[in-house]
C-alpha cells in the first residue's frame, strides 16, 4: 500500500467508495484528498484499496 501514496486511488467501505489522492495511511486510519476535502476512513471499514487512472 506504500506505493500508493501520492497517487489516485478507489477506497471501498461496505457503505460507499471513496475516490482521492492518498496522502497518509495510518496504524488506525487512511486521509484522502478529494475535490471536496480532506477524507478520513478507519481501517477497519476498509474492504479494498486500489489505484485509480
Amino acid at each position: 500500500m506504500e506505493n500508493l501514496t501520492g497517487k489516485k486511488v478507489e477506497v471501498r467501505t461496505a457503505e460507499t467508495v471513496y475516490r482521492g489522492v492518498l496522502i497518509e495511511m495510518g496504524e488506525r486510519e487512511v486521509h484522502l484528498r478529494s475535490d471536496t476535502g480532506w477524507i478520513v476512513i478507519p481501517l477497519e471499514k476498509i474492504v479494498d484499496i486500489g489505484a485509480v487512472d
